[in-house]
């Protein structure tokens, strides 16, 4: 095993954040030491919170964390935000909001930014849960940018996925859209106390039991949480819930618990190719001289971008 391997699985938060700030910048070093952390990972819970901006995810995340380091839980946290268009970092690195547990060491928050990438996840992102998991942290929070029905990758990653609300915002729920509503193991209306709480409780409630009317009778049926972050109300039902989704999924039967894993496995590693093609593909066009004619060919006018895109590509003699 490498040096930087066993550094970060003895817990050596330096070497772990090297690390992940080296899977952040893209360097192709950093897969040797993934596949050699790889076998050691597993062992931590996954809970992705996503919601809209201003929704209180990352007041959630710190009572989450408070509570859990209550109980005596090591936590990692992996917060996926908007990317700087000036200099490509994470626009919200600074992590504000959760600085207090800052020098805790058996906390450990890191920024990562979306680069663009559609569905609040990026392959760094996964790359990332793995890195802390092998660290030995018991539960990892993925949160997540925005929702929308092309926005809930993180159900690939999380054990159990929370989406937050909020009262008043918009069209009542704008989270019910049908993406959202199938990917949520747990709904969360933060800000409680303010108007219109009511009647978010009871437009989610009968949008899940309109969702639900197919279902099978053994699918979990996804719960309600009323919650004040910022004043820790509601912290504790929601942990409680998240417990109970575990149990559940401890206990669904052997074989769709195995096939709901492989189904996993399978949609990551079809991710994990197709991101990998992606890179050397790129790689290889962008330094082709035909790539710099074909630039200077739409930029005289003498061909258009989709003709020159059919050529290179035809013209490719790819190695991976």
């Amino acid at each position: 095993m490498g040096d930087v391997a066993e550094k970060i699985i003895n817990g050596e938060i330096r070497s772990v954040a090297r690390l992940i700030r080296d899977i952040d910048d893209g360097l192709p070093e950093v897969r040797e030491t993934m596949k050699e952390l790889y076998p050691h990972t597993g062992k931590a819970y996954v809970v992705g919170i996503t919601g809209a901006p201003g929704v209180g995810k990352s007041t959630l995340v710190d009572a989450v964390i408070g509570s859990l380091r209550e109980r005596g839980k090591t936590v990692g946290v992996l917060a996926v935000d908007p990317t700087s268009p000036f200099s490509g970092g994470a626009i919200l690195g600074d992590r504000i909001r959760m600085q207090r547990h800052s020098t805790d060491p058996g906390v450990f928050i890191r920024s990562l930014a979306t680069r663009g990438q559609f569905g609040g996840l990026t392959q760094s992102t996964r790359y990332a849960i793995d890195v802390l998991d092998a660290m030995g942290k018991d539960f990892i929070i993925v949160e997540t940018v925005g929702v929308g029905q092309d926005e809930v990758d993180i159900v690939k990653e999380a054990h159990t996925t929370v989406i937050l609300v909020v009262p008043g915002m918009g069209d009542d729920i704008q989270a019910i859209k049908a993406g959202i509503l199938e990917v949520g193991e747990i709904f969360v209306i933060n800000k409680s106390d303010h108007p219109g709480a009511e009647k978010t409780e009871n437009d989610l409630r009968a949008m899940i039991a309109l969702g639900n009317r197919d279902n099978r009778k053994n699918e979990w049926e996804p719960s309600i949480i009323k919650t004040e972050a910022l004043f820790n109300k509601g912290i504790s039902e929601l942990l409680a819930e998240i417990d109970k989704h575990s149990e559940y999924l401890r206990k669904i039967s052997s074989s769709e618990g195995a096939s709901k894993k492989k189904e996993r496995i399978r949609i990551l590693l079809r991710d994990m190719v197709t991101n990998r093609l992606m890179e050397i593909f790129s790689s290889q066009l962008v330094q082709d001289i035909h790539f710099e004619e074909a630039v200077e060919s739409i930029y005289l006018g003498r061909t258009d971008p989709y003709t020159a895109c059919d050529k290179l590509l035809l013209s490719q003699d790819f190695q991976p």
